[in-house]
């Protein structure tokens, strides 16, 4: 489950998350990848030439930014809903436009697009912004032509991501909150920052009050392909955003011993397992959610299941259930709606 910047696609680990990224994590048959085999990632520090070890990373910002261009949409609605929207000069790319509707669409549909593709460094630093955001790590030097961390510093150009990964376990969305938090301390609306994060773990707390926990939670298998023979089946790994969405829903993340962003299991070990829940994740290639879904359904390799026997299969976006969005109770009410009918 990795990027594909010419299919709308960056994140996570995004990306991957936000594929054909390396580094991709191993199932728990394998060692899980090291902080040194992950994008942009070099044991601990800045890489330099891509996204910062450390979440989020940001350069120094004396005053709160009067310009900024998000790296993607998803972090372009975040400003919006903090009442930031008139301090976006252009979003770098589309990406994740697609998953709202409503007011806020019409909102992000307003914003300049310096590309149609993926984030052009030359045309994000000549938009002269402040700070450059995104919703993930991946979104800074992972694919040729985006910018990096050093370049933009080199412009006198603060960069900040969102840190869509756990060190250890991921058991909930703080990667969300955490995000909301620095934004608003680095444009000084703390207060709104904290009533934005105050309404989504209302909404949360709603959904999974009586979400299963532990050995009872329903196994749930996340994939942004319909796996074919002689191939890993590549699905999200325990310190995923992903791994996080599910727990709060009431599911077990079939994948979860391995602790990465990225996990592949077998044929053998996708069966055994059994999963209950299938999350087709979309935006990984040009087929719609039906088709995705209809793919998963059709896969020999997955035909022993419980979730392919009864039919289900739940389509949802990968900005949603990958990285830290503002849609982020919606991805739990739909793994939780799907986890409770399969109960």
């Amino acid at each position: 489950m990795r990027p594909r910047p010419a299919v709308a696609v960056l994140a996570a680990a995004i990306l991957a998350l936000l594929g054909g990224l390396s580094g991709c994590a191993s199932s728990s048959s394998t060692s899980s990848a090291s902080a040194s085999d992950r994008p942009g990632e070099a044991g601990g520090g800045s890489t330099g030439d891509g996204a910062s070890a450390a979440c989020p990373a940001t350069a120094d910002l004396t005053e709160a930014p009067k310009r900024v261009v998000t790296l993607d949409a998803g972090a372009a609605a975040f400003l919006i809903a903090l009442g930031l929207g008139d301090r976006i000069v252009g979003t770098a790319a589309p990406e994740f436009k697609d998953d709202f509707s409503g007011a806020m669409r019409k909102k992000l549909d307003a914003l300049p697009v310096l590309s149609d593709k993926v984030a052009n460094k030359e045309s994000v630093i000549a938009a002269r912004p402040d700070l450059v955001t995104g919703i993930s790590r991946y979104e800074l030097g992972t694919f040729d032509g985006t910018p990096t961390e050093k370049q933009l510093k080199e412009n006198g150009i603060a960069a900040m991501v969102a840190c869509d990964t756990a060190e250890g376990l991921s058991t909930n969305i703080d990667a969300t909150y955490r995000y909301i938090t620095r934004l608003a301390e680095v444009f000084r609306v703390q207060a709104k920052g904290k009533a934005l994060i105050a309404d989504m773990q209302r909404e949360v707390t709603a959904l999974t009050a009586s979400a299963r926990k532990g050995p009872d939670a329903v196994p749930v298998l996340s994939l942004s392909a319909a796996p074919t023979g002689g191939t890993g089946i590549n699905t999200s790994g325990g310190s995923s955003h992903a791994n996080g969405v599910i727990t709060l829903a009431g599911g077990r993340n079939v994948a979860a011993s391995t602790l990465g962003d990225f996990a592949t299991l077998s044929a053998e070990e996708a069966t055994r397992s059994n999963p209950k829940v299938i999350l087709a994740v979309t935006g990984f290639s040009r087929q719609s959610g039906r088709q995705l879904v209809d793919a998963i359904k059709s896969s020999p390799l997955l035909a022993d299941t419980d979730a392919v026997k009864n039919g289900r299969v739940v389509a949802i976006p990968q900005s949603i259930l990958l990285s830290p969005s503002v849609l982020g109770v919606r991805a739990v009410r739909t793994v939780a709606e799907a986890v409770e009918d399969a109960s």
